[in-house]
């Protein structure tokens, strides 16, 4: 019986894979069989030890900081041949520090201006692959984020960015695809889940009444770029428990 969720002899470059949404995106690769290496931002594996929602063990990891296109242009690929890109980079500012240039600056070029760098940086080894890109934007991309004027426009471009880069790129064989989480218990997350009382208004507008986590992500990460979504292109798939709805 073929099983079209099984990744063995295949690799993937999960960028913002060494913590929250996209470590767990990372493991789950590993778990059916993939090569997986990611991207992260302290100097090595093992400063990620004992960190919560971060699982670095069975994963290739270096360091590179996606802020900067030259990092990325420069960052060393981490296999000869890519398959799967799946770009979970993410940064949030609260206390209204996304309302001053800085701020909005530093959240646009980590959660959008580096997944096109990356996209184009990757472009050639997926095009020799046929190979799929995930990228993870957020339900914040559809509606307005209170205090997050930065994280809710990265996000909307992210979208946008998925559909223009599903068209541009579907010449050379590559799949792009997103994924847009709902709430989900990670350290950009701790501002509600670390609440009692708003955590309990947040899940209250979930119709399925519990937070995601990065095991649900990685279940939509794995259809995406799997045969069995091979015509499926320039969508992003919401992946919210309902709170959309």
């Amino acid at each position: 019986m073929i099983d079209d969720t099984d990744f063995t002899g295949k690799t993937v470059l999960v960028v913002g894979g060494s913590s929250g949404i996209g470590n767990g995106i990372a493991q789950g690769f590993r778990k059916r069989g993939a090569a997986v290496h990611v991207w992260g931002t302290r100097a090595s594996a093992q400063d990620y030890a004992g960190a919560e929602g971060s699982d670095l063990s069975g994963l290739g990891y270096t360091c590179v900081d996606v802020a900067s296109p030259e990092a990325i242009t420069t960052a060393p690929s981490p296999f000869p041949t890519l398959d799967v890109l799946v770009l979970s980079q993410g940064t949030v500012l609260y206390k209204r520090g996304e309302f001053a240039p800085d701020g909005w600056g530093k959240v646009m070029a980590v959660n959008l201006d580096s997944v096109m760098h990356c996209c184009m940086r990757f472009r050639p080894q997926l095009s020799e692959s046929r190979g799929t890109i995930v990228i993870v934007s957020s339900v914040s991309g559809f509606r307005a984020n209170i205090g997050n004027p930065a994280y809710a426009a990265s996000k909307a471009g992210a979208v946008s960015l998925t559909k223009t880069l599903g068209q541009a790129f579907a010449a050379d064989g590559i799949r792009v695809n997103g994924l847009a989480p709902g709430l989900v218990d990670t350290k950009l997350t701790k501002v509600t889940t670390a609440n009692p009382q708003r955590l309990e208004g947040a899940l209250a507008a979930i119709p399925q009444r519990r937070m995601g986590t990065p095991a649900d992500m990685a279940g939509a990460a794995i259809f995406l770029a799997s045969p069995l979504a091979s015509y499926v292109t320039g969508h992003t798939l919401v992946v919210d428990g309902g709170l959309t709805l």
